[in-house]
């Protein structure tokens, strides 16, 4: 979590009040979002604000939009990425691992990106991010799983997904590891894919 208050370039004002949600999400929860509190954030007039967002709902829709595309990049990042010399380590075990880091280093995003509730779902930019994502998970859960039918989730593959967002979730708001580290959370996450690893069968490298 950033320390101070939130700097706003000249020209991204747009950008500067997602980076203002992210501090008071992270800081006191998404109820606590609101337009006229990232305005003063980042020092500038709720007028300025709501020239780039007509209201909460806009401005959390497009957080949750930013959320949805960091994660699809991250997980693309972790497929590609080489081997580590650690027991277990594939493909797989890299994606499955991105998905909790970006829970435990990103819980605003994280929270943010299926509040559906307080979300302009129909949203275009919304609706292609999710999509995007989506089509990651049905894809062999990031090209990692084998996959006979792209356009639907697998049982694999809804396990795979469960499995980790479950456990995400028990990471940034349940009762799970609430004193641990994050390299023992992460240490936990590993821990959990290799055990789910006989009921996904053989993973794709």
């Amino acid at each position: 979590m950033r320390k101070g208050k939130t700097s706003y370039h000249h020209g991204n004002l747009a950008e500067s009040l997602l980076d203002a949600v992210d501090e008071i999400a992270t800081r006191f929860g998404l109820e606590a979002v609101t337009l006229r509190a990232c305005a003063k954030l980042i020092g500038v007039s709720p007028s300025s604000a709501f020239r780039h967002y007509a209201d909460k709902r806009s401005l959390l829709t497009a957080f949750a939009t930013r959320a949805l595309d960091q994660l699809s990049v991250a997980m693309l990042q972790a497929r590609n990425a080489p081997d580590e010399p650690q027991p277990g380590d594939n493909a797989f075990t890299r994606v499955g691992l991105a998905y909790v880091k970006f829970a435990l280093d990103k819980p605003a995003f994280f929270r943010a990106m299926w509040s559906e509730e307080t979300l302009y779902t129909n949203d275009e930019n919304y609706t292609r991010a999710a999509n995007q994502l989506s089509a990651h998970l049905k894809d062999g859960f990031g090209e990692t799983l084998k996959d006979n039918d792209p356009d639907n989730l697998s049982a694999k593959e809804l396990l795979a997904w469960s499995a980790l967002h479950g456990l995400a979730n028990l990471f940034v708001d349940g009762p799970i590891g609430k004193n641990a580290s994050r390299d023992e959370k992460l240490m936990m996450a590993r821990e959990m894919i290799l055990a789910a690893a006989p009921a996904l069968s053989a993973h794709e490298s």
